[in-house]
């Protein structure tokens, strides 16, 4: 870093390989230049994480009713320590006017909070509109399950006005093929999920505008047919951009490499699922109405039951964890969790001129392991709590064991 001007930084650009100047003011970039010099500066430059799934971090429920800004602006800030400037605020299956209500509630705190507008790139509805199948609803109450109505596909969009929304929803309930075309029309970003939908209803949702397929591997049973389930329906599907979580809990390093190579490159972006356990001590928290447990090797459940309930995962955790199940540089999984879900949802994230200063600087040994990571947003470095590295190293450490 160039350490004279707090608006210039010179690192080595993360896919280029060839140091860069990154120049600054305010909240926008201002140049991204190429230097004529050998010497390798000790950071690289990246651009900030995006994460379109997280219901909760740094021990805050998003799920919970009347949220201060106090607590979003924990949870904002311990997000963008580890290394994710946006994301996409989730709320799962409920009562649909208690979602509504904490929707609402949340447009609120945003219109208050500079931080957390920054921050929220949108809303990602996962619920009610899913299949109420044994291991398809996954940790969502299948009590809850609804269908979806165009009266509801309105309240949604008349509630977010001309915000960012995903929804993601089950094709085979009735009526969502026409939900899909409705919604489509109105702006809203639709992906399937918790679904057990055969794969003439899978191209069916496709072709009614449905973009996205959520959490591959997770949201079905434990035990599926070998001759014929949703995985296996899924890799025939070409079309959709497909999340996966990458923490070696959800979808094991084996299916995580063969999702890599049997599914288009292009076609795979990285969420963490994040709940309140994310980023917080080992222990017991909340997803709405569920009590949650996160055990020290990073395994969320509700406890007693076998089914995950989203993941402790840290956002640069995820890219660390993807390139070694891979055996690739990590340059190459950061895209998946930054470039690719902004290009599909047609968001900025880039280190060009005009873009959001928003950024990584990261250090990284030899052999591949983060031993810094320093992360700006609006231009302003995230001040990072002492404990964030040593946890991300045990975190390290206990997941390889």
């Amino acid at each position: 870093m160039n350490a004279q001007n707090a608006s210039i930084v010179v690192a080595r650009h993360y896919t280029a390989h060839v140091p860069v100047r990154l120049e600054w003011e305010g909240e926008s970039i201002m140049c991204n230049q190429l230097l004529d010099t050998r010497t390798a500066p000790e950071y690289w430059l990246a651009p900030g994480l995006m994460d379109v799934q997280v219901n909760g971090f740094g021990g805050v429920d998003f799920q919970a009713e009347n949220l201060t800004e106090a607590d979003v602006a924990h949870a904002v800030h311990e997000i963008q320590a580890a290394g994710c400037t946006r994301f996409l605020l989730t709320l799962i299956t409920d009562e649909w006017s208690r979602m509504v209500a904490k929707l609402r509630h949340l447009r609120e705190v945003r219109a208050t909070s500079a931080r957390f507008k920054h921050a929220l790139a949108g809303w990602h509805i996962e619920g009610p509109f899913l299949s109420a199948e044994p291991g398809f609803h996954g940790a969502h109450d299948p009590a809850l399950m609804r269908d979806p109505t165009p009266e509801l596909i309105h309240e949604l969009r008349t509630l977010t006005e001309d915000d960012l929304v995903l929804l993601t929803l089950a094709p085979e309930r009735p009526g969502a093929i026409e939900a899909i075309k409705l919604a489509t029309s109105l702006g809203i970003v639709v992906s399937l999920g918790h679904t057990n939908a055969d794969g003439d209803t899978l191209s069916r949702a496709l072709a009614a505008g449905a973009t996205g397929f959520t959490h591959l591997g997770n949201g079905c049973p434990l035990m599926l047919d070998r001759a014929d389930n949703i995985l296996w329906r899924a890799f025939e599907t070409r079309g959709p951009m497909f999340s996966v979580i990458p923490d070696r809990i959800h979808v094991s390093p084996p299916l995580f490499r063969l999702i890599h190579q049997v599914l288009p490159v292009e076609s795979l972006i990285y969420v963490t699922d994040a709940v309140a356990a994310a980023g917080a001590p080992v222990g017991r928290y909340h997803l709405g109405q569920l009590e949650i447990e996160a055990s020290p090797d990073g395994v969320v459940r509700q406890p007693g039951h076998l089914y995950l309930a989203g993941s402790a995962l840290r956002p640069v955790e995820a890219v660390f964890r993807a390139a070694e199940m891979l055996n690739v540089p990590w340059q190459q999984a950061w895209n998946h969790y930054s470039t690719a879900p902004a290009e599909w949802l047609e968001l900025p994230c880039s280190l060009a001129a005009g873009q959001p200063a928003d950024f990584c600087l990261l250090k990284v040994s030899p052999n591949g392991e983060l031993q810094e990571l320093r992360v700006f947003v609006a231009g302003e470095e995230v001040v990072q709590n002492p404990s964030h590295f040593a946890d991300y190293q045990r975190g390290e450490a206990s997941s390889a064991a």
